[in-house]
């Protein structure tokens, strides 16, 4: 084995990685980079997506190579998962595999090591919002998890859940919770200088429950009630006919993918962040809120309380009088988002990319040493 003599070799699996995937993409890209940063002599390469080729890929710490393989049609995905990431890495006589997106190789001749993010299309497959993919994901998720040396997941529910539905020993799951970044450029003295705001950053899929925060804002009098900027659609946006059938088009923007320079703006000028997801397996979104000063209204599910501790507020996720009632508090009580922001800081600075990164490294030299 190349590691026997050498540097270690992790070959990095990141045909998922096309600049649509989000939170994944996010934790790929801020794990590899811290990873680049740690001391210690290890090489790392990633095998990219034809989309991805086009990317910025600084960030990525060795050599790329080229699968050719498109990351976004789904049946080229699934085949170049499936086996020829296993074919690539014994090419480039890769001592570990690294597959950073959930699903990974049916096999592989070397140990690998995958990182589940979440359980969604197994707890909650009602949720989901492509219902002909569950049964290929799930299975691809299972084939994934026999395969792996060690599983990596991001907070103790997918722990729980990828031993429950996956049949995984724990002893074999390694619970690294993820960092959040701040955006550059945030600047917080203009907080409420657009009035009261509350922002909502995330995909149109059913278990993000935006409906709930657009029902609660519609229940409060025009005089208290804030201005709500959603981010993160694509194409047609799943929400307006309910923006349009409670009359708040005035008060709800339901705005697309935005740039760096705009979400540094929404934070700076935010009265807080909401999320009122019936489901997740982390809450970047949440964490990356706190750093940047950014109070956070979260739905009361085990991953918030995991992610927010003491610094955010909780409402439960299908009670839209209690979501209206915290929206109305942060937005009129100016004491209470100061609180919450100094709170968020803090609870913000407990979770770093460097932590993540060393303790992933750790889990694949735990890996190397079982084989």
């Amino acid at each position: 084995m190349h590691y026997a003599c050498s540097v270690p070799r992790v070959f990095v699996d990141l045909l998922s990685h096309t600049g649509t995937k989000g939170g994944m993409e996010t934790y790929t890209r801020e794990l590899y980079r811290a990873l680049g940063a740690l001391p210690g002599a290890w090489e790392y390469v990633g095998y990219i997506s034809a989309e991805g080729e086009e990317l910025d890929l600084s960030w990525f710490p060795g050599r790329i190579v080229r699968s050719g393989i498109s990351g976004e049609n789904r049946f080229a995905w699934a085949w170049g998962e499936l086996t020829q990431v296993a074919r690539a890495a014994e090419r480039e006589s890769a001592d570990l595999v690294h597959a950073p997106a959930t699903l990974g190789p049916r096999r592989t001749s070397m140990p690998t090591v995958v990182t589940m993010h979440d359980m969604l299309y197994w707890s909650h497959p009602e949720l989901m919002s492509t219902p002909l993919y569950t049964a290929p994901v799930k299975w691809m998720e299972r084939q994934a998890a026999a395969n792996a040396e060690r599983v990596i997941t991001i907070s103790p529910t997918s722990k729980r859940e990828i031993a429950k539905y996956l049949r995984v020993d724990g002893e074999r799951i390694d619970v690294i919770p993820l960092a959040g970044s701040a955006p550059k450029g945030v600047d917080r003295s203009l907080a409420g200088s657009e009035g009261p705001l509350i922002l909502a950053m995330g995909n149109r899929r059913p278990h993000k429950n935006w409906g709930a925060l657009i029902r609660a804002v519609s229940l409060l009098p025009a005089d208290v009630r804030p201005q709500i900027v959603i981010t993160g659609g694509r194409g047609e946006d799943p929400l307006a006919p309910l923006v349009e059938s409670l009359g708040m088009g005035s008060w709800v923007k339901l705005r697309g993918w935005v740039d760096d320079a705009e979400v540094a703006h929404l934070y700076s000028v935010a009265t807080a962040l909401a999320i009122p997801s019936l489901a997740e397996g982390f809450s970047l979104p949440a964490l990356e809120s706190m750093g940047a000063g950014v109070p956070a209204l979260l739905s009361d599910i085990e991953v918030h309380r995991f992610v927010g501790g003491d610094a955010a507020r909780f409402f439960e996720p299908e009670d839209d009088q209690a979501l209206a009632d915290l929206l109305a508090r942060v937005s009129t009580d100016a004491a209470l988002p100061e609180e919450m922001s100094a709170a968020g800081y803090l609870r913000a600075a407990e979770f770093t990319w460097e932590r993540t990164a060393r303790e992933t490294r750790e889990v694949f030299a735990r890996a190397l040493a079982a084989r």
